[in-house]
């Protein structure tokens, strides 16, 4: 046992398990003295899953790839199978069976089996196993209550049975839809699938409507109880991030205002919200708790709520907002199943999503739809075994986005269908430089660009900067909104309505390009992308004396991320606001610094920059961090080496913030070709 644990407490020290996974395997440990090395030796691999984003351990994986399992990311490539990490944990794994390592678990009293049971056992015990016989499943107690409750409220959301006929919805829905441009028309299927079922899923890529069809949803919905007699439906609309919340808010209420209904139906519009809050806002959030005001005992007033950006919601707090939802209320999940999933543990969305692609409509539903619709589903997505899920979702398949900028569109689709190699995606970007060459355009909407950052070139003075088309990217990106801040720049004598008019055209040219990055950390991360952004900026003679001296982190022109939601500022995490300096002095004679922030209805919030404890500089970010996010142009530069964190879906989200032009930055094609080789895949039992 000693000889297990001084392993562990060596997998720590070089970064392959974190204190925390050591700390609960002894905490299990202490509460069991007597516990086997197949108990301890799980627990610590199920906490490091847990903080890799998988909802469970999945013990068969574990012994098919232990070789596989805790790679530091920066363990050299070329160490030996037998010296990895992955090499030690394939070593302790040696001679276990599936069988012989869930009878080991089963003998603990710090694990309940609830494999055979829809009735939770005791729930004394810290691990659960779950999941068959086949797929044994190792779980946090809390993780595994979470998909329990998951499972359990889309289930009973599922077979709430809505009173509209068929003869009413296609009424409504053909005057909702009476400008068709496809067929079928996806958009008015995800409606009448949407007003039948108590829970549905509407998801697609970038550009596919989502937004407005939910508009439509919302009209579909109140005109319904209006005609009816009865009174406006209670409908909330929430998103994971303040940014994504805000863009959904502005989406909205042009989407409201597009709407044709005639006026017959006009008093529908004023019936439609277009206000959206965070999900945490949503539900009552509750300083240094994960505890929220509304849950089964206080349940929150709504007859139906949306959720953008669903794709970003994690496990925990799904089953939260299912938990302080009343049985009646309908929940509806927008999303890009294709994204990157949550930060936290779980890719709920994908899960939920499983059958997306392959439609598995029963021909019962091909029948309902073509009645209530008048659309008819191509024969290919019907299936006779088809889920209550499958009936309840759908994927809308044409992007309207990406019309007149058709590059990133064939980018996205290439790299998503993960069948992608580097040659044929470098076809795409010569193809789209090749056309633009003939069109005369001035500007490609596509870019690719190869860095060469070998260690003799960094360290040979004689050599080119390596970094010097990089450099040259970020200054022709960001010097638009930093020329906007000076030459457009109030007198001292400016109203507050022309200062934030100047804040407002910053933001505009602001918008129009960000940086991303795969990683927070090293040459190739946030911060380094950071001081790599600022210094080549300053190379600009025009922006020296704006940029600061670095003697302060705050100087005019910085852009600042919010990190953490501070509801006293009414800033919330995914915030972007930009410090400026204001034409005036205080009374020491000092210049007067401010942040701006959009408040999300057209106007500006000015914060001291004393007041603002969690924000990080922002010329670059993570892309984890872009979710939600949209901007003109997008670059998003890869490390030179394979990292854990490099897949088709975060290339995929990269290449899908943009909405006219990407930039792909690399060094290294191995890298390259890993990252449209490599899969999220999370361990849960979801799906």
């Amino acid at each position: 046992m000693n000889a297990l644990v001084t392993r562990l407490e060596d997998w720590v020290e070089k970064g392959a398990l974190r204190p925390l996974d050591l700390a609960l395997t002894r905490f299990i440990h202490e509460q069991e003295p007597q516990a086997s090395e197949a108990l301890l030796l799980a627990t610590a691999l199920l906490s490091e899953a847990n903080g890799h984003g998988h909802v469970c351990l999945d013990l068969q994986q574990v012994l098919a790839k232990p070789e596989k399992l805790l790679s530091p990311a920066d363990e050299p490539e070329e160490a030996s199978q037998t010296s990895s990490i992955g090499g030690q944990l394939k070593e302790q794994l040696k001679g276990w069976t599936l069988e012989s390592w869930v009878q080991a678990l089963l003998d603990s009293d710090a694990v309940a089996d609830e494999r055979a049971t829809d009735q939770p056992q005791a729930a004394s015990s810290p691990l659960v196993l779950a999941g068959s016989k086949e797929r044994p499943l190792l779980y946090l107690r809390r993780y595994w209550m979470y998909e329990r409750q998951i499972e359990q409220g889309i289930t009973q959301r599922l077979a709430l049975q809505t009173p509209w006929s068929t003869e009413k919805l296609r009424s409504l829905l053909d005057q909702l839809f009476s400008d068709k441009k496809q067929t079928p028309d996806w958009q008015k299927i995800a409606c009448a699938l949407a007003a039948r079922s108590g829970f549905a899923i509407i998801t697609g890529g970038p550009g596919t409507g989502k937004t407005t069809t939910v508009v439509r949803l919302l009209a579909l919905l109140q005109g319904l109880q209006l005609q009816a007699g009865k009174p406006p439906l209670s409908l909330r609309l929430a998103a994971p991030t303040g940014k994504a919340a805000a863009r959904l808010s502005e989406s909205l209420a042009g989407s409201v205002q597009r709407l044709d209904l005639g006026a017959d139906l006009a008093r529908i519009q004023e019936q439609i919200p277009t206000e959206v809050s965070t999900l945490h806002r949503l539900l009552g959030s509750q300083a240094r708790t994960r505890h929220f005001r509304h849950h089964a005992g206080n349940p929150l007033a709504a007859d139906l709520v949306v959720v953008d950006e669903a794709s970003m919601v994690d496990v925990e707090m799904l089953a939260k907002l299912l938990d302080a939802l009343a049985p009646t209320t309908r929940l509806i999940l927008l999303g890009d199943k294709d994204q990157l999933a949550s930060v936290e543990a779980g890719s709920v969305l994908g899960n939920l999503c499983l059958e997306a692609d392959q439609g598995n409509y029963t021909p019962a539903t091909a029948g309902w739809l073509e009645e209530a619709t008048g659309e008819q589903l191509p024969p290919t997505l019907l299936s006779e075994t088809g889920s209550a899920l499958a009936q309840a979702t759908t994927l809308l398949q044409h992007s309207y986005r990406f019309n007149d900028y058709p590059g990133i569109g064939a980018l996205a689709v290439s790299v998503n269908s993960g069948k992608a190699s580097v040659g044929e995606l470098k076809g795409i970007f010569n193809s789209y430089e090749r056309k633009a060459k003939e069109a005369a355009t001035k500007h490609n909407n596509l870019q690719l660009i190869k860095l060469d950052t070998s260690r003799q070139q960094q360290s040979d003075s004689k050599q080119a900067d390596p970094w010097a088309a990089l450099k040259s990217l970020v200054r022709d990106g960001y010097k638009g909104f930093l020329e906007t801040l000076i030459n457009k720049r109030p007198t001292g004598t400016a109203s507050r309505e022309e200062l934030d008019a100047w804040a407002l055209s910053i933001f505009s040219e602001h918008k129009k390009f960000q940086l991303l990055t795969a990683v927070r950390r090293g040459p190739w991360g946030v911060d380094a992308l950071n001081q790599l952004t600022l210094s080549a900026l300053k190379e600009v003679e025009k922006l020296k004396p704006l940029l600061g001296n670095g003697n302060s982190p705050w100087y005019s022109g910085r852009p600042v991320l919010v990190t953490r939601n501070d509801y006293s500022l009414k800033l919330m995490n995914g915030d972007i606001g930009i410090c400026l300096e204001w034409p005036t002095q205080d009374e020491t004679g000092r210049k007067v610094l401010r942040v701006a922030f959009p408040d999300g209805q057209g106007g500006v919030r000015w914060v001291l920059p004393s007041r603002l404890q969690g924000v990080e500089t922002v010329f670059a970010m993570t892309v984890h961090k872009s979710q939600g996010s949209e901007f003109t142009h997008t670059a998003l530069v890869l490390p030179d080496r394979h990292n854990p964190v490099l897949t088709k879906e975060l290339l995929y989200t990269g290449i899908t913030r943009s909405s006219q032009a990407f930039t792909l930055v690399y060094s290294d094609e191995g890298t390259l070709e890993t990252t449209l080789k490599g899969r999220v895949e999370r361990a849960s039992g979801l799906g």
